[in-house]
């Protein structure tokens, strides 16, 4: 009762100082501030570029704190969910006496609140309201509306449409199929499925989109590889081979991988170009990857499930039309990517149509494709105010230490708000054009936040980590040697 007395009182001094600015129905000034305005291009000393950047408005600060606390959040939501199943226990084990009393109410509280914040997805979404909080305070609410109306919202609308298409049965009856002609090969083994997943799957990710193609191997990989119970370091390992080689397999065309088509269209980036410049390439680091983790694990991998036949992961298989129209669903879909009105009719057009062939279908799940689309939303409203520190970063270095650096910033940055703010930056060469995006894609396995795609691959896969679920750090560690590879055939031949 003291603490909320003191909050009491302390309202109207809130209200005396900032109320003008809370119920002001305008901001005063543009927001996040464009970087002209800080007229700082004859500084070269990047600590004092930034260091005036803060004092020009501290509340670039402030949000970048916000931002920095939300990815140690993503780090230790494993640990949050640990301290939840350990409220579970803890009320199972409760005395006859304590199961109708404050402690249970206490616990079972504690319990939902740590599995919450232990849930990756919403990570960024929590840490809006601080954000807004903050925005409120020292911006004032009109500030804080029309930065929110002004956040552009159409990957994560995209990313929810397309992972709710793909994941139907007739979808990944075909992709299953397309994948199993090629596993065939190697007589449909288990090291052959894997190989062919991880190869051929992130590669079909520049006709059908990154996220599609996340989708589609994460629900392969989880029926053909993870539910036969491979030991923990290959899980992570594959884990990062698949995070790595979907950022990078979605660059042999223009329109698939979002950090490229942030940039595309400006940089008059086409087909020829990302074929020549990037897919190649892309697809030689998969397969190097691919391999060498096969080696390393080649043992255990032609061991597992081995003397047993695995059916078809569809229970019943899709007819060609079925097929050809939720393929036409995607295609739907990708054409219209950059309309999010339009992106949704299809989407609502889609539900209509598997609700009226039920009997040809699975129960549509949106849960997953929605929280993903709730993480990048989150992420597009963070990412807009995070501007003023790493364009100066970028433009101080030369196109090799622009490639890691951009690498290494995108595992704090979605990949796609990397190559975004690159774009926006003046007289950038084409070396450095070429630097900031390859090392964007290439450094798109480093964590969950990393690629648009990931939270999707997360939550598909989570429950094949144990009852913590993706480790953040294991996760890193697992990505890192693909990612050295790409950054190495990335730098070495361009």
């Amino acid at each position: 009762m003291y603490f909320l007395r003191r909050i009491v009182l302390f309202l109207p001094v809130l209200f005396f100082f900032h109320g003008p600015i809370l119920f002001g129905a305008e901001p005063s000034a543009p927001f996040p501030a464009p970087l002209e305005s800080y007229a700082d291009a004859s500084t070269t000393d990047l600590g004092a570029k930034l260091l005036g950047r803060i004092r020009a408005d501290p509340f670039n600060l402030v949000a970048t704190l916000i931002f920095f606390a939300a990815i140690v959040h993503t780090f230790l939501a494993a640990k949050f969910r640990a301290i939840g199943h350990g409220f579970e226990h803890e009320l199972r084990d409760l005395s006859p006496d304590e199961q109708n009393g404050k402690v249970k109410d206490r616990k079972k509280f504690l319990a939902v609140l740590f599995h919450f914040l232990g849930e990756v997805e919403v990570v960024f979404g929590i840490w809006v309201i601080p954000l807004a909080i903050a925005t409120v305070l020292m911006k004032g609410m009109g500030t804080m509306e029309n930065y929110i109306n002004s956040r552009n919202f159409t990957e994560p609308l995209f990313v929810v449409a397309i992972m709710a298409i793909a994941s139907s049965r007739p979808v990944l009856h075909f992709a299953e199929s397309c994948l199993g002609k090629v596993a065939g090969f190697g007589r449909g083994t288990v090291a052959a499925w894997w190989l062919s997943i991880l190869t051929v799957g992130p590669l079909l990710g520049s006709v059908v989109t990154e996220p599609a193609a996340m989708t589609i191997c994460a629900l392969l990989l989880l029926e053909r590889f993870f539910k036969l119970h491979p030991s923990m370091p290959l899980r992570y390992a594959t884990l990062g081979l698949l995070f790595v080689n979907i950022s990078v397999g979605g660059t042999l065309t223009h329109f698939a991988a979002p950090p490229v088509v942030m940039v595309a269209a400006k940089w008059d980036w086409g087909l020829m170009h990302m074929m020549t410049e990037f897919g190649w390439k892309a697809a030689v680091g998969i397969v190097v990857s691919n391999l060498a983790v096969f080696l390393i694990f080649q043992k255990e991998l032609l061991g597992l499930g081995s003397g047993v036949t695995r059916e078809a992961s569809t229970q019943s298989r899709a007819s060609a039309g079925l097929i050809l129209i939720h393929l036409l669903f995607i295609g739907a879909v990708v054409y219209f990517a950059h309309y999010a009105a339009i992106v949704v009719f299809i989407l609502m057009i889609f539900i209509a149509f598997i609700i009226a062939t039920e009997h040809n279908q699975d129960t549509l799940n949106l849960r997953s494709p929605v929280l993903v689309g709730f993480f990048l939303a989150g992420l597009v409203i963070h990412g807009g105010c995070q501007a003023w520190w790493i364009e100066p970063v970028l433009t101080s270095m030369n196109p090799v230490q622009l490639l890691i650096a951009s690498t290494g910033l995108t595992a704090f940055n979605d990949n796609a708000a990397i190559t975004y703010l690159a774009s926006l930056v003046p007289n950038f060469s084409a070396e450095a054009k070429y630097a900031v995006v390859a090392g964007a894609v290439a450094g798109g396995g480093l964590t969950v936040i990393a690629n648009a795609p990931n939270p999707a691959g997360q939550s598909i896969l989570q429950n094949s980590f144990g009852k913590d679920g993706v480790n953040a750090l294991s996760l890193l560690l697992a990505a890192i040697g693909p990612t050295i590879v790409m950054i190495l055939v990335f730098l070495f031949f361009p």
